[in-house]
């Protein structure tokens, strides 16, 4: 097995970076979208809502591909598939076209993530695979603290779409390393050879397994509640509260900065503490932000949204670590199905709930706090009622 060296958990974490870059590089850029598209806020939210479609979907196919394949091929053929749609994304002039190409690039975008988890479980167990996933979190977190305000420059460099140019460049150089350093971590006699119908049996255990689901749900629901703050927070903070685009980067940043802090502070608590009951205390945190700030919503207050919502966002850094490494923990060879089973389920949310956002939107900040909080909610109900 491969050493887990410091430049090992940043090519990781550079896979795992796909669905913040390509979501909030842009996310600046949605009025300047709408103006060069000739369309409005509503259609550009859209896009965000067929990226995340696009990750869900393919998800499903490249978690079987890597533990059949190996880690490498599958990873390869995904990071060309987004350049595709990234190019796609930089040439199109129709609003419809770039969701389309939008759908594609999330397809490709999944396989840096679904490989990344899938990794993470051939290189460690137990309460190291949690280490290694607030470690990747840390540097994770890097990418929503550093891409709204890049996105902003690019914006002003070159227009909205020099981002997608960008989002090119970085899918091309993520190849070349992977090509050159990252090693292959799942040997050929750990590979799995069954064809579409023991796909189908594996996915079907694992959602009939109630541990398992329980803790999938007990994360993926809260992160679709974070993508239902990605949809809306342009609006609410731009357009509602007369945020500027560079402003609201850095409010994007702070945010993110609370992820890295908690990430840090659970890799420590899940040393001391049961794993489980470190992931009750994020989710009622996440719950409480998520009720206060829909409460407040309605009021207007830029503080009565801010400071909920960061509470809400912070603990993300605690709820996703460990939902996902102690959901994964007994799936063994089927660690990258399973790892692709919970990327479906996570951006497959997030898609419900961003185009929810969109759908009932009415010029205030109370869509996205409302379905933020019903996402915490359930969250906290699966972990409560499905994981004993």
């Amino acid at each position: 097995m491969p050493r887990v060296t410091p430049l090992f958990v940043l090519v990781l974490a550079a896979m795992s970076a796909f669905g913040p870059l390509s979501t909030d590089m842009y996310l600046p850029a949605f009025p300047a979208i709408a103006a060069g598209l000739g369309t409005d806020a509503a259609h550009v939210q859209t896009t965000l809502a067929s990226f995340f479609a696009g990750m869900s979907l393919a998800q499903l196919a490249f978690g079987p591909l890597t533990d059949r394949f190996g880690r490498r091929l599958p990873l390869l053929a995904g990071l060309g598939i987004f350049v595709l749609g990234s190019i796609g994304c930089g040439l199109t002039k129709e609003v419809g076209w770039l969701a389309v190409w939008r759908f594609i690039q999330g397809l490709g975008g999944c396989a840096g993530m679904v490989t990344a988890r899938a990794i993470v479980r051939d290189v460690t167990e137990g309460t190291e695979t949690i280490r290694l996933m607030s470690r990747l979190m840390l540097v994770v977190t890097l990418a929503p603290i550093l891409a709204p305000s890049l996105g902003g420059v690019l914006l002003g460099w070159g227009g909205w779409r020099m981002i997608f140019w960008a989002l090119v460049a970085y899918g091309l150089g993520l190849a070349l390393v992977v090509g050159l350093v990252l090693p292959e971590t799942l040997p050929p006699d750990r590979r799995r050879r069954e064809g579409l119908a023991g796909v189908l049996m594996v996915y079907g255990r694992m959602l009939g397994t109630r541990r398992f689901m329980g803790l999938v749900l007990s994360g993926v629901l809260p992160m679709a509640g974070l993508f239902a703050y990605i949809t809306g927070s342009p609006f609410v903070f731009m357009e509602l509260h007369g945020i500027a685009p560079g402003q609201y980067g850095l409010l994007f940043g702070a945010n993110a900065l609370g992820i890295m802090g908690v990430s840090q502070l659970n890799a420590m608590l899940s040393q001391r503490h049961p794993p489980e009951r470190v992931l009750l205390w994020g989710l009622c945190a996440m719950a409480g932000a998520g009720v206060a700030m829909a409460a407040l919503s309605g009021t207007g207050s830029f503080w009565g949204i801010a400071v909920p919502l960061f509470v809400y966002v912070a603990s993300i850094g605690m709820v996703m670590p460990i939902a996902a490494a102690l959901a994964m923990a007994s799936q063994g060879r089927s660690a990258g199905s399973a790892s692709a089973l919970i990327g479906t389920l996570q951006f497959g949310g997030g898609a419900l709930t961003g185009a929810l956002v969109g759908a009932l939107y009415n010029g205030t900040a109370v869509p996205m706090a409302v379905v933020m909080a019903l996402a915490a909610l359930a969250g906290l109900l699966s972990r409560l009622v499905l994981v004993r």
